[in-house]
Protein backbone atom coordinates (compact mmCIF):
# COMPACT_ATOMS: atom_id res chain seq x y z
CA UNK A 1 0.00 0.00 0.00
CA UNK A 2 0.95 3.73 -0.51
CA UNK A 3 1.23 5.57 2.91
CA UNK A 4 1.51 9.46 2.58
CA UNK A 5 2.88 11.59 5.51
CA UNK A 6 1.00 14.78 5.33
CA UNK A 7 1.70 18.62 7.21
CA UNK A 8 -0.89 20.88 7.06
CA UNK A 9 -0.68 24.56 5.79
CA UNK A 10 -2.58 27.89 5.43
CA UNK A 11 -3.85 28.36 2.27
CA UNK A 12 -3.81 32.15 0.50
CA UNK A 13 -7.24 32.24 2.77
CA UNK A 14 -5.74 30.93 5.73
CA UNK A 15 -7.72 27.50 5.35
CA UNK A 16 -5.95 24.66 6.82
CA UNK A 17 -4.89 22.37 4.28
CA UNK A 18 -3.33 19.35 3.54
CA UNK A 19 0.21 19.22 1.81
CA UNK A 20 2.06 15.87 1.19
CA UNK A 21 4.93 15.39 2.81
CA UNK A 22 6.74 12.40 1.50
CA UNK A 23 4.98 9.06 0.51
CA UNK A 24 6.32 5.23 0.75
CA UNK A 25 5.48 1.62 -0.05
CA UNK A 26 4.20 -0.41 2.52
CA UNK A 27 3.18 -4.62 2.42
CA UNK A 28 0.53 -4.60 4.90
CA UNK A 29 -2.57 -3.09 4.12
CA UNK A 30 -4.64 -2.90 6.82
CA UNK A 31 -3.00 -2.20 10.30
CA UNK A 32 -5.71 -4.08 12.13
CA UNK A 33 -3.28 -4.90 15.48
CA UNK A 34 -0.84 -3.31 17.53
CA UNK A 35 2.05 -5.05 16.53
CA UNK A 36 1.37 -4.30 13.18
CA UNK A 37 1.20 -0.71 14.01
CA UNK A 38 4.56 -0.92 16.20
CA UNK A 39 6.30 -2.43 13.41
CA UNK A 40 4.81 -0.19 10.59
CA UNK A 41 6.18 3.04 12.73
CA UNK A 42 9.61 1.63 13.86
CA UNK A 43 10.40 0.33 10.39
CA UNK A 44 9.31 3.76 8.51
CA UNK A 45 9.47 6.44 10.73
CA UNK A 46 12.80 4.83 13.02
CA UNK A 47 9.97 5.99 15.79
CA UNK A 48 12.00 3.70 18.10
CA UNK A 49 14.92 5.66 17.85
CA UNK A 50 14.34 9.17 18.09
CA UNK A 51 15.83 11.09 20.70
CA UNK A 52 13.27 13.07 21.32
CA UNK A 53 9.51 12.27 22.23
CA UNK A 54 6.86 12.54 18.91
CA UNK A 55 3.45 12.09 18.46
CA UNK A 56 2.19 10.37 15.53
CA UNK A 57 -1.14 10.41 14.29
CA UNK A 58 -2.62 7.49 11.85
CA UNK A 59 -5.83 8.46 10.09
CA UNK A 60 -7.45 5.49 9.26
CA UNK A 61 -10.70 4.05 6.81
CA UNK A 62 -13.37 1.88 8.25
CA UNK A 63 -11.40 -1.20 7.41
CA UNK A 64 -8.06 -0.03 9.19
CA UNK A 65 -6.35 1.11 5.99
CA UNK A 66 -3.95 4.09 6.40
CA UNK A 67 -5.60 7.31 4.99
CA UNK A 68 -2.09 9.82 6.28
CA UNK A 69 -0.08 9.63 9.19
CA UNK A 70 1.17 13.01 10.85
CA UNK A 71 4.04 13.95 13.20
CA UNK A 72 1.75 15.82 14.60
CA UNK A 73 3.66 17.10 17.69
CA UNK A 74 7.32 17.14 18.84
CA UNK A 75 8.75 17.53 22.31
CA UNK A 76 11.86 16.64 24.48
CA UNK A 77 13.26 13.37 25.64
CA UNK A 78 10.45 13.26 28.27
CA UNK A 79 7.94 15.71 27.09
CA UNK A 80 5.39 16.37 24.81
CA UNK A 81 2.29 18.78 24.50
CA UNK A 82 -0.67 17.11 22.68
CA UNK A 83 -3.44 19.36 21.87
CA UNK A 84 -6.81 17.27 20.75
CA UNK A 85 -8.14 20.52 18.24
CA UNK A 86 -5.10 19.88 16.07
CA UNK A 87 -5.24 15.92 16.18
CA UNK A 88 -8.84 16.38 14.93
CA UNK A 89 -8.53 19.12 12.01
CA UNK A 90 -6.32 16.68 10.63
CA UNK A 91 -8.72 13.93 10.85
CA UNK A 92 -11.27 15.78 9.71
CA UNK A 93 -9.33 16.78 6.77
CA UNK A 94 -8.67 12.91 5.75
CA UNK A 95 -12.08 11.99 6.19
CA UNK A 96 -11.24 9.50 8.94
CA UNK A 97 -13.55 7.37 10.73
CA UNK A 98 -10.93 5.24 13.07
CA UNK A 99 -7.49 6.60 14.50
CA UNK A 100 -4.90 5.83 16.22
CA UNK A 101 -1.85 7.82 17.96
CA UNK A 102 1.41 7.06 19.00
CA UNK A 103 4.21 8.23 20.80
CA UNK A 104 7.94 7.24 21.80
CA UNK A 105 9.51 7.23 25.31
CA UNK A 106 13.19 7.34 24.51
CA UNK A 107 13.89 6.19 27.58
CA UNK A 108 12.54 3.26 26.63
CA UNK A 109 10.29 2.94 29.76
CA UNK A 110 6.64 2.54 28.19
CA UNK A 111 4.62 2.98 31.47
CA UNK A 112 1.94 5.72 30.57
CA UNK A 113 3.01 8.73 32.58
CA UNK A 114 0.05 10.89 34.50
CA UNK A 115 -0.06 13.42 31.00
CA UNK A 116 -0.19 10.02 28.50
CA UNK A 117 -3.54 8.80 30.82
CA UNK A 118 -4.92 12.45 30.36
CA UNK A 119 -4.53 12.93 27.13
CA UNK A 120 -5.34 9.62 26.30
CA UNK A 121 -9.24 10.40 28.29
CA UNK A 122 -9.67 13.65 26.80
CA UNK A 123 -9.22 11.83 23.20
CA UNK A 124 -11.72 9.36 24.10
CA UNK A 125 -13.98 12.32 25.13
CA UNK A 126 -13.24 14.09 22.16
CA UNK A 127 -13.29 11.03 20.02
CA UNK A 128 -17.28 9.99 21.13
CA UNK A 129 -18.11 13.81 20.94
CA UNK A 130 -17.12 13.72 17.13
CA UNK A 131 -18.08 10.47 16.00
CA UNK A 132 -14.42 9.41 14.89
CA UNK A 133 -13.65 6.33 16.73
CA UNK A 134 -10.52 6.11 18.72
CA UNK A 135 -9.04 2.45 18.78
CA UNK A 136 -5.55 2.92 20.13
CA UNK A 137 -3.07 5.17 22.08
CA UNK A 138 0.22 3.47 22.06
CA UNK A 139 3.49 3.96 23.40
CA UNK A 140 7.03 2.31 21.77
CA UNK A 141 9.91 2.40 23.53
CA UNK A 142 13.18 0.74 22.56
CA UNK A 143 12.33 -2.97 21.83
CA UNK A 144 8.63 -2.95 23.72
CA UNK A 145 5.68 -1.02 23.46
CA UNK A 146 2.13 -0.51 25.79
CA UNK A 147 -1.31 -0.55 24.01
CA UNK A 148 -3.67 1.37 26.19
CA UNK A 149 -6.43 -0.71 24.13
CA UNK A 150 -4.87 -3.64 25.47
CA UNK A 151 -4.22 -3.02 28.93
CA UNK A 152 -6.66 -0.55 29.59
CA UNK A 153 -9.23 0.16 27.14
CA UNK A 154 -10.88 -3.47 27.25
Amino acid sequence: MKVTKYTTELDQNKHVVLVEEKSYSYNEEMLDGTGKVVLFLNSLFTMNKMAEEHVFLISLTAKMKVLGVFDVFHGAANYCNVNEREIFIRLLLTGAVNFILCHNHPSGDVTPSKLDMSVTDRLMECSRLIGIQFIDHIIIGDNNFFSFREKIFK
